[in-house]
């Protein structure tokens, strides 16, 4: 998923595609355990993934103090 299109979703949207995303990349680590996995390249894309809406999370929460602290 790009960037751009991380930042068009709301906060709930976000949330919910954090929880996605963690539960794809667990289904991933349980078949690559199991020797089940097709696409190891797969866990690194779901990682960043997880990094880019932690990060856009981040972003939008130091924003938020930032404008609470200017009133």
């Amino acid at each position: 998923m790009k960037v751009d299109q991380i930042r068009q979703l709301d906060d709930a949207e976000l949330a919910a595609k954090l929880k996605e995303f963690k539960e794809e990349l667990f289904n991933l680590r349980f078949q690559m355990a199991t020797g089940q996995l097709d696409n190891p390249m797969r866990l690194r894309q779901v990682r960043k993934n997880i990094a880019r809406v932690k990060t856009i999370q981040h972003e939008r929460e130091l924003a938020r103090l930032r404008g609470a602290q200017s009133r």
